[in-house]
């Protein structure tokens, strides 16, 4: 009779367990019209739709509970409605309301994927974001959705913090903010240490996995990430949140917002303050950030400022360990700054701040077109410090010629500038969505470093510049795509970038060589060869004919499997 009994209530339990219902409706307008293409979520779970061509969604696989269903749509407010899902299917009706304003979501539809675009992706709510925000660095926030994987030098996710799509390293991610590119114009990597908690003022993400489409920027071979800073709240509010966790971990956040003032301007604030210990040892981390955003709101267009800025001080814990060294060691050993006798150098730290200014503006042209651009400028400038015990005074040009112990600062002072835009048109029955972008942007980096210490007596005046160079980089793009629904269960997608870079680099590098370097680099996306490149350029420069140049193409039998062109 036990046993009966305790199938039985297994199997009542599997049940249980494994009910899964649907959530359905249709969102309409105070007209009654069907809203195509309106994105539906359950807050705080990765569950979603986008109405389709009569304004219905469906969400399967919900299990019983409370939910508050979001309902978003271009144009018109933001809906939150509570919903409960018992033991059948639900179906609901949502109305939405016209907005009065417009705001930055334009932004997001030239930037991100959607279902009808062959891109795998996955998107993160601002509920979402504050359920796992625990100031830890966006990379931790990121790290439940598929295929990415997080890393942390200081072992807690603060401080120098990455991550990894589909095994896919940083410099082959393409990150933005607002559309801004974040990554860096020389090394390609994104250092989300310069931004502590900014995950406190993002209003949603999308991972891309894979190769994405073109955006303002180069087309991401191994993913994307598109952050969107927070939008509009016309109610005041204030908010502060304090945490404390393992490793002397302290995180505090002020959060401001006027709410609209007469009905046309808004202003938001936001001040972090983190420091942690770290789990690795020395691997502390003493993190500040501020976001102040300024807008101007009208029914059809409005014009934002946003600031935001970074300052880090972290010590060295780069290094990793080696198995002997875990072993012998223990697993929390950190190398760096134990090139000093004794107790390691307590200054083996990397001192950096950016700053980072967003003039954005959107205007709603009409029902079917609208137009969003963004001028930036991105200022960094810091350094690490390193301790470099029995040092040659020969590979720093110091006199006389001596083995030393000595500290050394490198530095990184940058500029970045430039604009980004977009034209998104969308056919009145939604099945042709088009945009047009593109960007230029300049980047001018100077690299140098100082020996500013030593231990002993030189002829040469302290701090001591050993080596200092410059690049300058400069990057055009631009960008075309169109998504045409042929059926509901069928649809076209076109994506065509050209992009051409322009690098010059000037001085002498660390270890005392001369470095000249000068190219420039034209890019067509999808594909196509060099030989390809130039066939195009001749033809285009014959008569200036897009007409003509498209019938080159295709009957130039580009697209046959056996030619270097890859194609969407």
């Amino acid at each position: 009779m036990y046993k009966v009994l305790s199938t039985l209530f297994l199997m009542v339990m599997s049940w249980t367990l494994s009910a899964q219902f649907v959530v359905s409706g249709q969102v309409i307008n105070e007209n009654g019209e069907a809203l195509i293409g309106a994105n539906v979520t359950l807050k705080n779970t990765y569950s979603g739709d986008e109405t389709k061509d009569d304004g219905y969604f469906t969400i399967t696989n919900i299990a019983t509970g409370n939910y508050t269903l979001v309902v978003s749509y271009l144009g018109y407010k933001d809906m939150e409605k509570a919903i409960i899902v018992e033991e059948k299917d639900l179906f609901l009706n949502v109305t939405l309301e016209k907005s009065t304003i417009i705001s930055e979501e334009i932004i997001v539809y030239s930037t991100r994927a959607n279902e009808n675009t062959p891109t795998t992706f996955t998107n993160l709510s601002k509920a979402d974001i504050e359920k796992n925000n625990y100031g830890q660095d966006v990379p931790y926030l990121l790290e439940l959705t598929p295929s990415v994987v997080t890393y942390s030098d200081a072992g807690n996710g603060f401080g120098y913090t990455g991550l990894r799509i589909r095994g896919t390293d940083a410099t082959r991610i393409n990150v933005t903010i607002n559309g801004v590119p974040l990554n860096d114009a020389e090394s390609q990597g994104v250092f989300w240490v310069n931004l502590p908690d900014f995950a406190s003022s993002t209003e949603s993400a999308q991972i891309q996995r894979g190769v994405g489409t073109s955006t303002n920027g180069g087309s991401s071979f191994g993913g994307t990430i598109n952050l969107f800073s927070s939008k509009l709240n016309d109610q005041p509010y204030a908010e502060l949140n304090n945490a404390g966790g393992s490793f002397g971990t302290l995180k505090n956040t002020l959060k401001l917002g006027s709410g609209l003032i007469g009905g046309k301007f808004a202003l938001d604030g936001r001040i972090s303050r983190i420091v942690s210990d770290g789990y690795v040892d020395r691997a502390s981390s003493n993190l500040f950030s501020y976001y102040l955003s300024g807008g101007f709101y009208a029914k059809n267009q409005s014009l934002r400022l946003n600031v935001f800025h970074g300052a880090e001080v972290t010590y060295q814990a780069w290094n990793g360990v080696t198995l002997d060294e875990m072993q012998t060691l223990g697993r929390t050993y950190n190398s760096a700054g134990t090139d000093k006798p004794g107790e390691p150098y307590d200054n083996q730290v990397d001192d950096y701040q950016q700053t980072h200014y967003q003039l954005v503006y959107v205007n709603q042209l009409n029902d079917n077109l609208n137009f969003n651009t963004t001028a930036y400028y991105t200022k960094g400038a810091g350094f690490y410090e390193e301790y470099k015990g029995g040092a040659s005074t020969d590979s720093y040009g110091i006199s006389p010629s001596l083995s030393t112990d000595l500290i050394r600062q490198r530095w990184l002072d940058n500029d970045l500038f430039g604009a980004v835009f977009s034209l998104n048109y969308f056919s009145t029955d939604k099945k042709i969505a088009m945009t047009l972008g593109g960007g230029w942007n300049n980047y001018v980096g100077r690299h140098f470093g100082d020996v500013i210490s030593t231990d002993s007596a030189l002829t040469t005046t302290l701090p001591h510049r050993y080596y200092e160079n410059e690049a300058d980089k400069t990057d055009f793009n631009l960008y075309g795509k169109m998504n045409y629904q042929l059926t509901s269960q069928l649809n076209g997608f076109v994506d065509l970038q050209y992009r051409r870079v322009n690098y010059g680099f000037l001085g002498v590098d660390e270890d005392g060589s001369n470095l000249v370097q000068d190219a420039v680099l034209d890019f067509i996306n999808p594909k196509v060869d060099k030989k390809r490149l130039e066939e195009i350029t001749n033809v285009f420069h014959k008569d200036y004919n897009i007409s003509n140049l498209m019938q080159y193409i295709f009957e130039s039998k580009w697209f046959y499997a056996d030619e270097n062109i890859g194609v969407k």
